[in-house]
């Protein structure tokens, strides 16, 4: 699969929100809400988290 640099850079930012993610939603409370997008960067569907108070 050929990555792009933009590719790389939201994938890479993808990755450290979904370690560092659940962490800070504990710590605030409330609800998270997971939606599908379409990136046309990345030319696919990418999940995207949001905490919700």
């Amino acid at each position: 699969m050929k990555l792009s640099r933009r590719g790389f850079l939201a994938s890479t930012g993808a990755a450290v929100a979904a370690r560092a993610l659940p962490q800070i939603a504990s710590k605030t409370g409330g609800r998270r809400v997971l939606t599908l997008v379409y990136d046309k960067g990345l030319g696919m569907m990418r999940a995207v988290e949001r905490v919700v108070p």
